[in-house]
């Protein structure tokens, strides 16, 4: 069974740091891409950062702040934030998409960990 599990979210103060984790099971990962998205109500969810191999991208405003990793042996991707702000505040989703042995497809989300940034 195919899972993408978050954790590591937490309520902290501007300035703060956290380390969300995602742990991945059900499937070979190792050329997935993967990526942490965040989410705030009324807005669409929205990338953060994605590692692929050993290429990582970061949105803008999150560029100099976090950092994406990824554990092969662990099958787990963290997230590193450092230096949050109040607009970091949302729900952030981990997501693996790639293609299989038969180039088919696929996209897999988590449930996602919430994160809040008091000012």
């Amino acid at each position: 069974q195919v899972q993408l599990v978050e954790s590591g979210g937490d309520l902290v103060q501007a300035g703060g740091s956290l380390r969300l984790s995602c742990a991945a099971s059900g499937r070979d990962y190792r050329t997935a891409t993967m990526g942490w998205y965040r989410q705030v109500p009324g807005k669409q969810r929205e990338l953060v950062a994605s590692i692929s191999s050993d290429i990582s991208t970061y949105s803008a405003p999150v560029k100099g702040r976090f950092t994406i990793s990824r554990d092969f042996a662990k099958n787990t991707v963290y997230l590193q934030m450092n230096n949050l702000k109040p607009d970091d505040t949302g729900i952030y989703y981990c997501n693996a998409r790639g293609r299989d042995s038969g180039w088919t497809p696929y996209d897999y989300w988590g449930r996602g960990t919430q994160v809040i940034v008091s000012s």
